[in-house]
């Protein structure tokens, strides 16, 4: 069983020769991370949201689409164009040789865009990168690199029975549909013991920005 309570509030370490400092925001689907980034992003923070990017290349002329019809075949792609989302999940759930396939050709874009983002968001000198990576311990391209990619690690946590009920309110899934999202990403044992902070998201809104905004604090008492 997992522990809910979290002491952890480490400071950030050093962020390596990058002039600012990344923070990776991670999260089962349903804990809040999103939710999470907004207020963040309010505070100042510049967000580079991987989802966001992954939704980006495979919308209708997204750079993703050519090579996923290629490698998958046009019934993966819907009428005006986009990913059939239903579909792919449904052929990764059950093949993980596609699922590789699939991340061989979104990952390095994802990566790339992510980058340039990054460095462009300079330019506006926020306190701090927040990048939100849904699958940040088990695409094992953002933790323990070299050179450093993220320099400090925020999860934001809650029950799994709320993690299903929040994500059955938003997008009409299917219990059995959540329950194989939920298999397919880390444990959250896994992403508990990889946090630099964590933010228990179990209550109100309300409490989830108050939380937020004690990260906040924390994270501007960084200085390169």
């Amino acid at each position: 069983m997992v522990s809910t309570t979290h002491p952890i509030n480490k400071l950030p370490s050093k962020a390596g020769d990058f002039p600012i400092l990344r923070v990776g925001l991670t999260g089962g689907i349903g804990c809040g991370k999103s939710a999470v980034a907004n207020i963040l992003e309010s505070c100042g923070a510049a967000i580079i949201d991987t989802d966001l990017i992954a939704h980006e290349i495979t919308a209708p002329g997204g750079l993703a689409i050519s090579r996923i019809a290629q490698q998958f075949g046009s019934e993966m792609i819907l009428p005006d164009g986009s990913l059939d989302r239903s579909n792919m999940r449904e052929l990764v759930f059950n093949d993980p040789s596609s699922k590789l396939a699939l991340e061989q050709i979104t990952h390095p874009l994802i990566r790339q865009i992510g980058e340039e983002r990054a460095y462009a968001a300079l330019q506006q000198k926020p306190p701090y990168l927040v990048f939100v990576v849904p699958l940040l311990v088990e695409s094992g391209q953002w933790l323990l690199q070299e050179p450093p990619r993220i320099d400090y690690v925020v999860v934001v946590d809650c029950p799994e029975s709320q993690q299903i009920s929040r994500v059955q309110s938003r997008s009409g899934l299917s219990i059995d549909v959540i329950h194989k999202i939920m298999a397919s990403q880390a444990k959250r044992e896994d992403r508990l013991a990889v946090a630099d902070y964590v933010i228990e998201n179990q209550e109100s809104l309300q409490a989830l920005e108050d939380k937020t905004r004690v990260l906040h604090k924390l994270l501007t008492t960084y200085k390169k």
